[in-house]
């Protein structure tokens, strides 16, 4: 099953996203996939694939929208390692543009697009973000409580930061349950800087788990880029698969 590429509307423009769909059956729950900083690409279509054949309606937007449609950077590049900071150069404005504001408004398009489906059942949708992604699916469910039930964040960084505005201050507004899947050794995501966000959320009384990935990589779930790690991937998924079976087949 290969997914579709659809147009959303949104408050800021059209945003092309991948629609993956079961094949038959339903109406289904609800999966946003938040793409990592490299965009959307055949790895994204794949993960989008495998989850839907699961079971799930499962949207992966492209959350650079506003810089254009992708794909926005050289996707051959990802292979290299040494082309790895000019990559960065190119990304970092459009990572930028995606304030705490610009998420929530865009969720909650991505959101309305899915919930105008006849294919999808009723309720809030559950998020599978990774790298950049899994920070903004924190974002969006901080932002949107009632509308998303549960995120998965994968190898996400700068969760935890010493700006005011750092996406684990804002954590006390989740009533939906959490997974974090870290990198080990992540310069994005340190061992103090995890410490600091579990003891956050032991405080606001969020339902989560959180858990290192021992001798993984930052991007670990990305087989198209040099930080891929099957084994850890392959936990990932069971990881994934768990929360959204707890999430929505209780």
């Amino acid at each position: 099953m290969q997914p579709t590429i659809v147009d959303v509307p949104t408050p800021e423009g059209t945003a092309d996203a991948y629609l993956a769909t079961p094949e038959t059956g339903g109406p289904f729950p609800a999966v946003l996939l938040f793409m990592d900083a490299f965009g959307l690409r055949p790895r994204v279509a794949e993960m989008a694939a495998t989850i839907a054949d699961r079971g799930y309606v499962v949207l992966a937007p492209n959350l650079f929208h506003r810089a254009g449609r992708a794909p926005l950077i050289d996707l051959g590049a990802l292979a290299d390692d040494s082309r790895r900071a000019a990559l960065f150069e190119s990304i970092g404005p459009m990572m930028a543009a995606l304030t705490p504001d610009a998420v929530a408004r865009d969720t909650a398009a991505y959101l309305d697009f899915l919930a105008a489906r006849p294919d999808v059942a009723p309720g809030p949708a559950a998020i599978t973000g990774y790298c950049m992604g899994g920070t903004n699916a924190l974002r969006a469910i901080e932002a949107l409580p009632d509308r998303i039930a549960a995120v998965a964040a994968f190898h996400a960084g700068r969760v935890v930061t010493d700006a005011p505005g750092s996406p684990h201050l804002a954590l006390g507004a989740v009533t939906g349950e959490l997974y974090f899947g870290h990198a080990d050794a992540d310069p994005s995501m340190t061992a103090e800087q995890i410490a600091t966000l579990e003891k956050t959320l032991d405080a606001a009384g969020v339902t989560y788990r959180s858990e290192v990935y021992a001798g993984a990589r930052h991007g670990y779930t990305q087989s198209d880029t040099p930080m891929y790690d099957e084994r850890a991937t392959q936990r990932h998924w069971t990881a994934l698969f768990d929360l959204l079976h707890r999430t929505y087949h209780r």
